[in-house]
């Protein structure tokens, strides 16, 4: 058998139905992810997969329902724990530390049947828009190799896109499923903050961070909802269980919604084919959805640097027992960052508050008129895999916070957004066009890229996958 390359939820069904074996499905995607050249995982447990996928054609066996993910392979972000593995961060810092149990997520995940072989490289902490790590070493896109397929979320989205594993797990604290996503030609879904639960033993950090996936296909996004969201106690975040994401998929009213479209929020600087691209999209989906186009000014605050701010608390407490010893082993963004934190004090902390409170006001004036708001997923098409955060676009010198000007809004306000392909680029590239709601309205995201999915069908994976 050759690894699936359809949707995960297909792949799901189809092991349910007892038409494909779990057994053979993992061993396909572990064969895949043993040839790549894409570098996409940081370690893998065939032993365990190949056991824990057995288990479950037992259960379908006995006529017991193996959950909606059953059999699915799927691999793990490595800033989630599964126990028994190491959870890096991308860090050579972290390289020895082993998770002593599953983290919320990945125990619901597992309940519903999940098959996990192993973990997902990120860029270190998950803090920079690319992943290429001292610890990992560089992490390449599938659709061109010298290419990132973004950050943090890039091992996720180049097995997804490359066609190695039908699912992995994602997380988002300023675009880390929305970029690379975009990059990968995949649908990237930021919940409203809370949504998915982060816990167990959680520090509530920036308050930015969500949990998710990089899927093939909306219905898989909808169906990751219905086995990971939820109320959880070691989440004081954390929102109630709401049921039928995937069974109400298509049903919601869209007609008559405002919509405004933005390629470049206001606040960001784009390539220019990049915003093309995004609002032809836009204007494709908002006519297939019957929404109003309305003309009003869109502008945020800028956000980036704000935001690189907010987090520098909770990498200082990551790597306060190490610092400074562990400077030679940090890349150099995380160094740069520490060496910042021994200057923090109280006045950038309490910028970082009436940032906040800037940009919470900012999305309630905007939301106060539309219902949605289009704009690029990312500023521009996927960069050097190796990185560094492009200074440039084209002639224009930019601030490599730029990067994220586009997906860090929908972090510091906790609304949802999503990103949708959009289509290639010039250079053959994918490119995406993102959608926010308001907090709590993630189903109409997912409708609105329903519509989209039925009107411009993308390629579930790069070509020539498995790649």
């Amino acid at each position: 058998m050759e690894p699936w390359l359809e949707d995960a939820s297909s792949l799901a069904d189809s092991i349910r139905n007892g038409d494909i074996r779990a057994a053979d499905a993992t061993e396909a995607s572990l064969k895949a992810l043993e040839a790549t050249n894409l570098n996409p995982t940081t370690m893998l447990d065939a032993e365990r997969a190949r056991r824990d996928a057995a288990a479950i054609d037992e259960r379908i066996a006995r006529g017991e329902d193996p959950g909606l993910f059953a059999g699915v392979p799927m691999l793990v972000k490595d800033v989630e724990d599964v126990a028994g593995w190491p959870t890096t961060h991308g860090s050579l810092v972290y390289k020895d530390k082993i998770a002593e149990n599953d983290c919320t997520n990945v125990a619901r995940l597992r309940a519903a049947g999940a098959v996990f072989l192993g973990k997902a490289a990120t860029s270190e902490f998950g803090l920079v828009a690319y992943t290429s790590t001292k610890l990992h070493g560089t992490t390449r896109n599938p659709w061109k190799h010298d290419r990132t397929p973004g950050g943090s979320s890039g091992g996720s989205a180049a097995a997804v896109s490359g066609g190695l594993v039908p699912l992995a797990t994602a997380g988002d604290g300023g675009g880390s499923i929305r970029i690379p996503a975009s990059y990968c030609g995949l649908v990237g879904m930021k919940g409203t903050y809370g949504r998915i639960p982060r816990g167990p033993r959680l520090p509530h950090g920036m308050l930015t961070a969500v949990k998710g996936t990089v899927a093939r296909s909306v219905r898989d996004a909808a169906r990751w909802y219905d086995v990971a969201a939820g109320y959880d106690p070691t989440d004081a975040f954390s929102l109630p269980k709401v049921d039928g994401w995937e069974a109400k998929l298509g049903t919601r009213k869209l007609n008559g919604l405002r919509a405004a479209i933005a390629p470049d929020l206001g606040n960001a600087f784009v390539d220019p084919e990049v915003a093309r691209i995004a609002g032809v999209a836009a204007e494709v989906l908002a006519a297939e959805a019957g929404l109003d186009v309305v003309d009003i000014p869109v502008e945020l605050p800028e956000n980036g640097l704000a935001w690189a701010r907010a987090g520098l608390p909770s990498l200082f407490n990551d790597l306060k027992d190490h610092w400074p010893e562990c400077e030679k082993d940090l890349t150099f963004e995380i160094a740069f960052g520490m060496k910042f934190s021994s200057e923090y004090r109280a006045w950038h902390a309490a910028g970082v508050e009436r940032f906040r409170v800037q940009m919470n006001e900012a999305m309630a004036d905007l939301f106060s008129k539309v219902d949605i708001v289009f704009c690029a997923s990312s500023p521009m098409e996927p960069f050097n895999a190796e990185g560094p955060m492009p200074n440039r676009i084209g002639e224009v010198s930019v601030s490599p916070y730029n990067a994220g000007a586009l997906t860090i809004p929908a972090n510091i306000s906790g609304y949802p957004a999503i990103s949708i392909p959009a289509g290639l680029n010039s250079h053959g590239l994918p490119i995406g066009l993102q959608a926010y709601a308001r907090r709590h309205d993630d189903a109409l995201l997912l409708d609105l890229a329903l519509v989209m999915e039925r009107a411009r069908p993308w390629p579930k994976t790069a070509p020539g996958a498995p790649v």
